[in-house]
C-alpha cells in the first residue's frame, strides 16, 4: 500500500510563508513595489493571469508563495523571440511553464481542424495570443533567454503527452512533450504534491535534473537506466502471440505448483511457513515499488497501430496511485521515465491550497477588459476534482485521476462568503458549485484497501461497482447550508453530472430540481445506441430516461417548468450510420431538437483517440487479432453524422435526403409526422413522393443529379455505407 506522504501545508524547518502580494507581479516594476530584486519561480502561462483558484497559475503561483517563494508570472509572451521571457529577469530556482488551462491545440482549433476566431482564456476574447504547441514553444524561449537555466514542464498540454501520443492535428504520433520542450522535468496530473517537493528540494540545492524519485513526475534519461540495482524490468512491449502459453509460477500459493516430475522432498526437509495474506500482500506491493514497466517504443507506435493501442491499454491500467508501477518508453536512444501517478489531496490539503489569498479579480494590466473563460467561473467553485466516470472520449481521468479529492463543508461555505464580501458584480447568484463532475463530491470506494488495489478503468460502467458508496446526503447537506448564507439568492449546478448515480439518491433529484436548476439543466447521454456507448463507457439510455421521469415528476411538485438540455456526441469511434439514424428517430420521437452539437474530437491521450488513430479497441486485451473498431473519418460522413443530429435544422435536410437514399431507408423522407424529414426544402411546392419509398423508381438520374456515394471506413466503391436497416424506436 502507499504510505501517507507529508501533508503539502508542512513546511521545511526555518521556512517562513511569505505575506500574500495583491496580485503575483508580471513586471519589473511590481517586483520593485514588493522590494524583490529577483523571483525564485517564473511561471509562463498561455492564459491571461486571472488570480482565482479555477485557473491553475494562479492556484499553483499562490501555493508557492505560501511556501516562501518569490514568484513572477509571464502570462501570453510573445514567442516570436526570448526577449519577452526576459521581462521579469532569470529566476533563481527555474521556470514553470504551461500552455494554460486547456492544451493548446483544442483551445486554437475545432473538431473541423479550423481555427478559432476567439480564445475565452484571453483578454478581449480574442485569437492568436498563443502559439500551437505553446508548452514546447515556451520552454524553448526560455532555454533561448538563459542557457543553463533549469525548467518545469506541467499542466494539461504536459499531463496529455507526456509519452508518445497520437496527435490529431497533423494526424500522426508525436513523441513525449519532453523531447520537444528539452524540459528538466515535467509534472503531470494534480501536481500540488511533486510541485512542492520539487521547489524545497531545488531551493537546497539539488538541479530538476538531478530529482528522479518523485512521485507525478516524468524524465528524459539515457537508455536502460534504472533507480537502484534491486529494480526489476517487466517488459510489455509486444502483445502476446498466438500460441501455446506455459504458466507462470505463482510465488504467493499457498501450496506448491502441482507437477508430475516434482522431486520428493528429502526426509529431513524443513517445515514450511505459513504466510498470511497480509505478507503476501506486502511483499507483491514492494515489488511493484520497484519494478518499471517498458511499453512499446516510440519508433513501434508510430506505426503500428496494435502496439499503439497496447501502450494505451497498459497506461490506463497503471493509473491507480494505489498500485501503478513507474513506466517506461524509448525514444530513439533515450528512455522517458514516468513514476507513478501523485498520491490525491487529502480534504485538509485541498482546503489549504483553496483558502490561499487570492484577489479574485483579473491582473490589473488588463484595465477591466473582458475576458470570457473569467466572465464564466467568477462566481462559481469547484468543490471536488477527479471523476471515476471514465468515459473513454474525456482526458479529465487521465489528468485528475479517478479518486476523488473533495474540500470540507466549512472551505467551500467560506468561499461562498468571500465571493459574496470580495467580488464585484456578485448579485446573489452562485452559478455553480462542482467540478469535473458535480455528484461525485465525497464519494470513494467503501475500502480504502480495495480502491488500492483496483484496477477498473470506471466505477460506473458497465454498471456501478458494488464497493462504491454512492451516498448524496454530504452533498445533499452542503446545498441546504449554502443557499441558507445571507446575501445567496440562488445557486444553480453548473458542472455536468452522472445521471446513472442520481438515480440511485431520487432524494437528491429532487433537492437539486426543487432549488438549482433555472429553468434548464445540462445532461450528457452522448448516444442511444449500445455498440456506440460501449465505445464511450457510458450507460444505456434507459438509465437517462428514468432520470428524466424524476427529473420531470420533482419539476412538476415543485410548480416548475424545466428541461433538460441533453447532448450528443457524433462520430465517436465505434458509431455507425444505422446508429446516427438511430438517434435520430429517438430525437425525434422525444422531441429533442438539439442546438448546438459536436463532433468527436480526438484528444491527446484519452481511450477513444485510440480507437480513432488503431480502429482497435484498449476496453480489451489486445491481439493481433482484436477486433476492428468502426471509424468514421470521412469529412463528409462526419457531416452527414452531425446532420442526423439536427434533423430539425433544413439545412441540414440535403444530405439527409441523400445519406437516407443510399441507407436504403427513402420511406423516412416525406411530410407527415411519422417521417424523419420532409421531401421538399421550405418555400418548395411539395411533390408527390414515390409510389414506393420501400422500393423507389428505379431511373436512372441525370449525371449532375447523381447523389454522392456515402463511403464507410473499409468499403469499396460503390457499396452501400450500411449493411441491413435500422431499427425504428
Amino acid at each position: 500500500m502507499t504510505s501517507s506522504p507529508t501533508p503539502i501545508f508542512t513546511l521545511p524547518a526555518g521556512t517562513v510563508p511569505r505575506k500574500p502580494a495583491p496580485f503575483l507581479p508580471m513586471s519589473r516594476a511590481e517586483m520593485n513595489a514588493l522590494g524583490w530584486d529577483e523571483c525564485d519561480i517564473i511561471l509562463i502561462t498561455g492564459d491571461a493571469y486571472i488570480d482565482h483558484p479555477s485557473f491553475g497559475m494562479a492556484l499553483i503561483g499562490r501555493l508557492l508563495e505560501a511556501q516562501g517563494f518569490r514568484v513572477g508570472i509571464i502570462s501570453q509572451p510573445d514567442w516570436h523571440s526570448a526577449d519577452a521571457f526576459k521581462a521579469l529577469g532569470k529566476p533563481r530556482l527555474y521556470f514553470g511553464v504551461t500552455a494554460g488551462n486547456m492544451d493548446s491545440m483544442i483551445n486554437r482549433y475545432t473538431a473541423d481542424r479550423k481555427p478559432r476566431s476567439d480564445d475565452a482564456y484571453t483578454a478581449g476574447g480574442k485569437s492568436g495570443k498563443r502559439p500551437d504547441r505553446a508548452l514546447t514553444i515556451y520552454c524553448q524561449r526560455c532555454r533561448e533567454a538563459y542557457p543553463g537555466v533549469d525548467i518545469m514542464a506541467g499542466g494539461i498540454e504536459g499531463s496529455l503527452r507526456r509519452i508518445a501520443q497520437y496527435d490529431y492535428w497533423s494526424d500522426k504520433v508525436r513523441q513525449s512533450a519532453l523531447v520537444y520542450a528539452k524540459a528538466d522535468i515535467l509534472l503531470f496530473g494534480n501536481a500540488e504534491r511533486a510541485l512542492v517537493e520539487v521547489s524545497h528540494r531545488a531551493n537546497a540545492g539539488e538541479r530538476l535534473a538531478q530529482i528522479r524519485n518523485v512521485r507525478g513526475t516524468a524524465f528524459m534519461t539515457r537508455s536502460g537506466w534504472m533507480p537502484a540495482e534491486d529494480w526489476s524490468v517487466l517488459d510489455s512491449s509486444t502483445v502476446d502471440l498466438p500460441g501455446r502459453v506455459d504458466p507462470h509460477p505463482d510465488p504467493y500459493a499457498m501450496e506448491p505448483e502441482k507437477s508430475a516430475a516434482a522431486p520428493k522432498p528429502p526426509e529431513a526437509a524443513q517445515p514450511i511457513r505459513i504466510v498470511s495474506k497480509a505478507e503476501r500482500l506486502a511483499a507483491k506491493q514492494a515489488e511493484r515499488q520497484k519494478t518499471v514497466v517498458r511499453i512499446p517504443a516510440f519508433e513501434a507506435v508510430a506505426y503500428d497501430p496494435v502496439l499503439y493501442a497496447h501502450a494505451s491499454r497498459t497506461l490506463h491500467l497503471e493509473s491507480n496511485p494505489g498500485n501503478a508501477r513507474a513506466m517506461v518508453q524509448a525514444h530513439g536512444e533515450r528512455d522517458v521515465w514516468l513514476n507513478p501517478p501523485p498520491i490525491p489531496l487529502t480534504t485538509p490539503e485541498m482546503d489549504y491550497v483553496y483558502d490561499l489569498h487570492y484577489a479574485r479579480n483579473p491582473h490589473p494590466s488588463y484595465e477591466g477588459e473582458r475576458i470570457p473563460a473569467w466572465e464564466m467561473i467568477r462566481f462559481s467553485i469547484n468543490i471536488m476534482r477527479g471523476c471515476f466516470g471514465g468515459c473513454t472520449f474525456c482526458s479529465i481521468t487521465e489528468h485528475e485521476g479517478r479518486i476523488i479529492q473533495s474540500r470540507s463543508e466549512e472551505s467551500i461555505l467560506n468561499e461562498i462568503v468571500e465571493i459574496r464580501d470580495k467580488t464585484k458584480g456578485f448579485t446573489g447568484h452562485i452559478s455553480d458549485l462542482g467540478g469535473p463532475t458535480a455528484n461525485m463530491y465525497r464519494l470513494a470506494c467503501k475500502d480504502p484497501k480495495i480502491e488500492q488495489s483496483c484496477r477498473r478503468l470506471s466505477c460506473v460502467y458497465p454498471g456501478i461497482c458494488e464497493n462504491l458508496n454512492t451516498d448524496h446526503a454530504p452533498l445533499i447537506q452542503l446545498y441546504r447550508k449554502a443557499r441558507a448564507i445571507p446575501g445567496v439568492k440562488k445557486i444553480t449546478i453548473g458542472s455536468g453530472l452522472r445521471y446513472d448515480l442520481a438515480v440511485e439518491n431520487p432524494e437528491y433529484i429532487k433537492e437539486l430540481v426543487t432549488h438549482h436548476v433555472s429553468g434548464y439543466l445540462k445532461i450528457a447521454p452522448e448516444h442511444t445506441e449500445e455498440g456506440t456507448l460501449s465505445k464511450m463507457m457510458k450507460p444505456g439510455i434507459g438509465t437517462f430516461e428514468k432520470f428524466k421521469t424524476l427529473f420531470d415528476k420533482y419539476s412538476a411538485q415543485a410548480g416548475k417548468k424545466q428541461y433538460l438540455i441533453p447532448y450528443f456526441i457524433a462520430a465517436h469511434p465505434g458509431t455507425t450510420n444505422e446508429d446516427m439514424l438511430n438517434l435520430a428517430l429517438w430525437l425525434k420521437a422525444n422531441n429533442v431538437k438539439p442546438d448546438q452539437v459536436q463532433a468527436f474530437t480526438p484528444t491527446p491521450m484519452a481511450l477513444a483517440t485510440t480507437m480513432w488513430h488503431t480502429r482497435r479497441n484498449p476496453l480489451k486485451k489486445l491481439a493481433r487479432s482484436s477486433e476492428k473498431v468502426e471509424v468514421i473519418r470521412d469529412a463528409q460522413q462526419r457531416k452527414v453524422h452531425k446532420a442526423f443530429l439536427r434533423y430539425h435544422d433544413p439545412e441540414n435536410w440535403p444530405i439527409l435526403r441523400e445519406a437516407l437514399i443510399q441507407m436504403g431507408r427513402a420511406e423516412l423522407i416525406g411530410n407527415s409526422p411519422k417521417h424523419l424529414i420532409p421531401a421538399q426544402q421550405p418555400g418548395e411546392r411539395a411533390v408527390a413522393p414515390p409510389r414506393n419509398l420501400q422500393q423507389p423508381v428505379q431511373r436512372r438520374p441525370a449525371a449532375s443529379a447523381t447523389p454522392k456515394k456515402i463511403v464507410g471506413p473499409g468499403q469499396g466503391k460503390g457499396k452501400r455505407t450500411v449493411k441491413g436497416k435500422a431499427r425504428a424506436r
